[in-house]
Protein backbone atom coordinates (compact mmCIF):
# COMPACT_ATOMS: atom_id res chain seq x y z
CA UNK A 1 0.00 0.00 0.00
CA UNK A 2 1.59 3.19 -1.49
CA UNK A 3 0.18 6.42 -2.13
CA UNK A 4 0.77 8.11 -5.51
CA UNK A 5 0.04 11.98 -6.96
CA UNK A 6 0.52 13.36 -10.00
CA UNK A 7 0.18 17.00 -10.65
CA UNK A 8 -0.64 19.39 -13.60
CA UNK A 9 -0.68 23.18 -12.15
CA UNK A 10 -0.47 26.65 -13.78
CA UNK A 11 2.64 27.06 -11.61
CA UNK A 12 4.91 25.59 -9.30
CA UNK A 13 3.82 21.70 -8.79
CA UNK A 14 6.03 21.18 -6.08
CA UNK A 15 4.11 22.46 -2.97
CA UNK A 16 0.39 21.11 -4.03
CA UNK A 17 2.37 17.87 -4.39
CA UNK A 18 4.11 18.33 -0.95
CA UNK A 19 0.92 19.13 0.41
CA UNK A 20 -0.62 16.05 -1.29
CA UNK A 21 2.23 13.88 0.05
CA UNK A 22 1.51 14.96 3.41
CA UNK A 23 -2.23 13.85 3.17
CA UNK A 24 -1.13 10.52 1.84
CA UNK A 25 1.56 9.84 4.14
CA UNK A 26 -0.71 7.30 5.41
CA UNK A 27 -0.26 5.22 3.09
CA UNK A 28 3.61 5.41 3.45
CA UNK A 29 5.91 6.12 5.76
CA UNK A 30 8.96 4.12 4.51
CA UNK A 31 10.27 6.22 2.00
CA UNK A 32 8.77 9.57 0.06
CA UNK A 33 9.87 11.22 -3.33
CA UNK A 34 8.65 13.64 -5.82
CA UNK A 35 9.64 14.35 -9.01
CA UNK A 36 8.83 17.73 -11.36
CA UNK A 37 9.44 18.37 -14.81
CA UNK A 38 10.24 21.59 -16.36
CA UNK A 39 11.07 22.62 -20.03
CA UNK A 40 11.69 19.04 -20.59
CA UNK A 41 14.48 18.73 -17.91
CA UNK A 42 13.29 16.41 -15.02
CA UNK A 43 14.44 17.70 -10.82
CA UNK A 44 14.04 14.80 -8.53
CA UNK A 45 14.24 14.42 -4.55
CA UNK A 46 13.34 11.26 -2.66
CA UNK A 47 14.80 9.34 0.20
CA UNK A 48 14.02 7.04 3.60
CA UNK A 49 11.56 8.85 5.99
CA UNK A 50 8.61 10.93 6.40
CA UNK A 51 7.39 13.84 4.28
CA UNK A 52 8.34 16.17 6.83
CA UNK A 53 11.75 14.37 6.82
CA UNK A 54 12.77 14.14 3.15
CA UNK A 55 11.66 17.87 1.70
CA UNK A 56 12.97 20.74 2.90
CA UNK A 57 13.47 24.15 1.54
CA UNK A 58 16.68 23.54 -0.44
CA UNK A 59 15.18 20.44 -1.96
CA UNK A 60 11.76 22.48 -3.03
CA UNK A 61 13.33 25.40 -4.20
CA UNK A 62 15.20 22.61 -6.58
CA UNK A 63 12.12 21.29 -7.76
CA UNK A 64 10.99 23.60 -10.50
CA UNK A 65 8.50 22.54 -13.05
CA UNK A 66 4.42 22.93 -13.37
CA UNK A 67 4.14 19.14 -13.38
CA UNK A 68 5.12 16.24 -11.34
CA UNK A 69 4.62 13.22 -9.48
CA UNK A 70 5.14 11.96 -5.87
CA UNK A 71 5.00 8.97 -3.78
CA UNK A 72 5.03 7.55 -0.28
CA UNK A 73 6.35 4.05 0.18
CA UNK A 74 5.19 1.57 1.93
CA UNK A 75 7.32 -1.92 1.39
CA UNK A 76 5.52 -5.46 0.27
CA UNK A 77 8.36 -5.99 -1.62
CA UNK A 78 12.37 -5.55 -2.01
CA UNK A 79 13.63 -3.83 1.30
CA UNK A 80 13.96 -0.65 2.91
CA UNK A 81 16.91 0.59 0.93
CA UNK A 82 16.39 4.33 -0.07
CA UNK A 83 17.31 2.90 -3.41
CA UNK A 84 13.74 1.43 -3.13
CA UNK A 85 11.77 5.28 -2.63
CA UNK A 86 10.01 6.09 -5.47
CA UNK A 87 9.45 7.90 -8.26
CA UNK A 88 12.22 5.83 -10.01
CA UNK A 89 14.15 7.45 -12.86
CA UNK A 90 16.00 6.23 -15.94
CA UNK A 91 17.95 8.19 -17.87
CA UNK A 92 17.52 6.15 -21.52
CA UNK A 93 16.63 6.72 -23.90
CA UNK A 94 14.84 10.15 -22.99
CA UNK A 95 14.47 10.25 -19.59
CA UNK A 96 11.63 8.44 -17.70
CA UNK A 97 10.29 8.64 -14.15
CA UNK A 98 7.66 6.11 -12.98
CA UNK A 99 5.60 5.69 -9.74
CA UNK A 100 3.82 2.98 -8.66
CA UNK A 101 1.52 1.27 -5.87
CA UNK A 102 1.28 -2.32 -6.03
CA UNK A 103 3.83 -5.19 -7.19
CA UNK A 104 4.27 -5.98 -10.46
CA UNK A 105 3.71 -10.10 -10.57
CA UNK A 106 4.66 -10.01 -14.33
CA UNK A 107 7.50 -7.01 -14.52
CA UNK A 108 10.13 -9.40 -15.51
CA UNK A 109 7.88 -10.72 -18.91
CA UNK A 110 6.64 -6.75 -19.22
CA UNK A 111 10.96 -5.85 -19.35
CA UNK A 112 11.50 -8.30 -21.60
CA UNK A 113 8.86 -8.04 -24.10
CA UNK A 114 9.73 -4.29 -24.19
CA UNK A 115 13.77 -4.50 -24.90
CA UNK A 116 12.92 -7.49 -27.46
CA UNK A 117 10.48 -5.45 -29.80
CA UNK A 118 12.66 -2.23 -29.08
CA UNK A 119 9.81 -0.35 -28.20
CA UNK A 120 11.32 1.79 -25.50
CA UNK A 121 12.99 3.57 -28.76
CA UNK A 122 10.20 3.34 -30.28
CA UNK A 123 7.80 4.91 -28.35
CA UNK A 124 9.70 6.67 -26.55
CA UNK A 125 8.05 8.86 -23.15
CA UNK A 126 8.84 12.63 -24.01
CA UNK A 127 6.62 15.46 -22.59
CA UNK A 128 4.54 17.43 -25.22
CA UNK A 129 1.80 18.24 -23.78
CA UNK A 130 0.65 15.27 -23.02
CA UNK A 131 2.02 11.40 -21.89
CA UNK A 132 2.70 9.05 -24.83
CA UNK A 133 2.81 5.10 -23.56
CA UNK A 134 5.67 3.29 -23.84
CA UNK A 135 4.28 0.84 -26.26
CA UNK A 136 1.12 -0.54 -27.84
CA UNK A 137 -0.94 -1.98 -24.83
CA UNK A 138 1.68 -1.91 -22.18
CA UNK A 139 -0.47 -0.67 -19.47
CA UNK A 140 -2.97 -2.71 -20.85
CA UNK A 141 -0.60 -5.73 -20.39
CA UNK A 142 0.55 -4.59 -16.93
CA UNK A 143 -0.67 -7.35 -13.79
CA UNK A 144 -0.77 -6.57 -9.80
CA UNK A 145 -0.06 -3.10 -9.62
CA UNK A 146 -3.02 -0.96 -8.07
CA UNK A 147 -2.05 2.02 -9.59
CA UNK A 148 0.80 3.66 -11.73
CA UNK A 149 1.54 7.09 -12.22
CA UNK A 150 4.72 8.13 -15.18
CA UNK A 151 5.98 11.81 -15.78
CA UNK A 152 8.36 12.02 -18.77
Amino acid sequence: MCGIIGIVAKNYANQLIYDGLTVLQHRGQDAAGMVTCDDGRLYLRKDNGMVRDVFHTRHMLNLKGNVGIGHVRYPTAGCSSSAEAQPFYVNSPYGITLAHNGNLTNGEELKRELFLEDLRHQYGFRFRGTVERAGPGTGARRQGAAGCQRCI
